[in-house]
């Protein structure tokens, strides 16, 4: 049908050209054509009444064109406006603070120095994590005990202050000169965990405390995150995987998703959005995996993270996807991320809007975490 009417258009178009010039071709042939189509071009662009008209429609082009710009929605800028600093000190009671606070700070001194929380939910040690942030900004989760006192601290921000000189701009040969041998194992009742050396982070036993200080494999190895347990907290994890419930697999999704936020934010990016149809996406191919215990970005349909998201509905520009399993925590799982480059791509990709989180757990409590990015 398409090649029918495209015939009858050049027909058309044939017959419109042979009523005007038909009769200059039988007099002068196809130059005369020429001329004469040449003349008509330049007579019509010297015309005046023409030129006005192409005027005219030229400014009521440019000036529909300058109402639509206006009447678009602006753009958020929330994510453009920094946040100040706070006036670091250093630590009083401990070897190490972030941002000014430490371990058995009550909850009332945090909130006087960082604010309301923006979300608690549930970690590996039985209890909460706490955000605090600006939008991303100034970002620090802490943990409390029962009395409502710090237990636990973390932040991948440049808010550390130790009185052994160490801090986000200090390498792994720093941090290791300075401090003691850490640790090659930790023990749980009667079975000792060994801890992976694998350079990317190193486990240090300070003030009665478990320090773990993340290292930047792409930048130089300098420390990129640093993470306080307090030994009361970390013997309450009597096993090396935490046991699982939906409370545990929600709280890891939502620390995934605002750890992702912060260290974008580290570096000058947007804020994504929480998108609550990929985590169904992403939950269902960490079940998959789990259940049927294997790790790949392709299923056993073989199916790829675009052929789910888009059997699941969800539209997109672009997207990726990035998989973990086996590490103890959404803490441990980002930071193993960043260190992968493919992976630090994802979560640093300027044109990035939205991510869902989704989390599993295998019959042997081990965790599988599933990211999806996607811009729509």
């Amino acid at each position: 049908m398409p090649r029918v009417q495209n015939i009858v258009a050049l027909l058309l178009v044939a017959g419109g050209f042979w009523y005007f010039y038909g009769e200059t071709f039988n007099q002068a042939g196809i130059q005369g054509v020429v001329e004469e189509v040449r003349a008509d071009i330049t007579e019509i662009k010297e015309n005046p009444e023409v030129i006005s008209a192409i005027n005219r429609v030229s400014n009521d082009i440019q000036q529909l064109f300058q109402r639509l710009i206006q009447n678009l929605p602006e753009k958020e800028e929330e994510n453009q406006q920094v946040v100040e600093p706070p006036k670091l000190e250093a630590p009083s009671e401990q070897s190490y603070s972030v941002y000014n606070i430490e371990i058995g700070d009550t909850r009332e001194r945090v909130e006087q120095q960082v604010g309301t929380a923006k979300r608690s939910s549930l970690n590996e040690y039985g209890v909460e994590w706490v955000t605090y942030h600006e939008n991303y900004q100034n970002f620090i989760m802490v943990s409390y005990d029962n009395q409502d006192r710090v237990a636990g601290l973390y932040t991948n921000q440049d808010l550390l202050t130790t009185t052994m000189g160490i801090s986000f701009a200090s390498s792994r040969e720093d941090v290791l000169a300075e401090m003691d041998d850490p640790l090659t194992s930790i023990q749980k009742g009667f079975v000792s965990y060994q801890v992976q050396n694998n350079e990317e982070y190193d486990i240090f036993r300070i003030d009665q405390n478990y320090v773990t200080a993340f290292y930047d494999k792409h930048e130089e190895n300098t420390v990129t995150a640093i993470q306080i347990i307090s030994e009361e907290l970390e013997n309450q994890r009597e096993n090396f995987f935490a046991v699982p419930s939906e409370e545990l697999k929600e709280g890891f999704e939502y620390q995934l998703f605002d750890l992702t936020n912060a260290a974008r934010v580290t570096h000058g990016l947007s804020v994504l959005n929480w998108e609550e149809p990929v985590r169904g996406t992403a939950r269902d191919h960490s079940q998959d995996m789990a259940d049927n215990n294997y790790f790949s970005h392709t299923n056993l349909n073989g199916q790829s993270p675009f052929d789910r998201m888009t059997e699941d509905n969800i539209t997109y520009q672009m997207a990726g996807e990035n998989l973990a399993t086996g590490q103890i925590s959404s803490v441990f799982a980002h930071e193993g991320l960043m260190n992968s480059l493919g992976h630090r791509e994802n979560i640093l990709q300027t044109d990035f809007e939205g991510l869902g989180v989704g989390v599993a757990f295998s019959s042997e409590s081990r965790p599988y975490y599933t990211e999806n990015f996607l811009t729509k």
